[in-house]
C-alpha cells in the first residue's frame, strides 16, 4: 500500500497541489485522461478505458458527487499503478470496471486503488495539519468538517482518518 500512498504524492507534487479539496477531474485532465459521465447500472461506479490514442475514465453520471469524485480518483490510482484487466475490447484497448463488488475492495488492485484514491482526495500531510487547525469537541465534529473541507463523504473520511490513525475504529 506504501506503492499507492507515494503515487499519490508523487501525482500531487507533479502538479503542485497543497491545498484540499484536491479536484481529480484536473488532474485527469492534466494527465490527458479523459473523463466522461454517462448512465450506467446503478452498482457501476465507473470504468477505465485504455487505449493507446486515448485513456478514457467513464463515470456514473447517476452517482452522488463525492462517490463520483472518489470514482475518479481510483480509476487514475488503476492507471498509473496497474497494467489493466485482461479484457480486450480491441486490439489496443483495456478495461477497468468499478462495480459493487471491486468498491468492497477484495481484490488486490482494487484496495490499492481505493487507498491511491484516498491518498489523493485526503492526503495524509494535508489532513494532519487541518486536524491541528480545525476546533471540533468530538469524533463526530472532527470527521464531518473534514468531509467538508476535503469534499468526501463522511464515511470516506472516517476510513481515512482511521487508517492514518488519528482516530481509532469503534468497534
Amino acid at each position: 500500500m506504501a506503492r499507492a500512498d507515494a503515487a499519490a504524492r508523487e501525482l500531487l507534487a507533479r502538479f503542485g497541489i497543497d491545498e484540499p479539496p484536491v479536484d481529480p477531474r484536473l488532474l485527469a485532465e492534466k494527465l490527458n485522461v479523459l473523463v466522461v459521465h454517462q448512465e450506467m447500472k446503478d452498482d457501476v461506479s465507473g470504468m477505465l478505458l485504455r487505449r493507446e490514442e486515448q485513456q478514457v475514465i467513464g463515470v456514473n453520471q447517476n452517482h452522488a458527487p463525492k462517490r463520483q469524485r472518489f470514482t475518479v480518483a481510483h480509476e487514475l490510482g488503476h492507471l498509473l499503478l496497474h497494467r489493466g484487466r485482461p479484457l480486450i475490447l480491441d486490439a489496443q484497448t483495456r478495461v477497468n470496471l468499478r462495480n459493487t463488488v471491486s468498491s468492497m475492495a477484495t481484490d488486490r488492485e482494487e484496495i490499492e486503488a481505493n487507498r491511491f484514491a484516498a491518498a489523493l482526495l485526503a492526503p495524509e500531510t494535508m489532513v494532519r495539519r487541518e486536524v491541528k487547525r480545525l476546533r471540533f469537541h468530538t469524533v463526530e465534529d472532527l470527521v464531518e468538517q473534514l468531509a467538508e473541507r476535503f469534499d468526501m463523504s463522511q464515511t470516506a473520511m472516517n476510513y481515512r482518518l482511521m487508517n492514518l490513525g488519528i482516530i481509532s475504529d469503534p468497534s
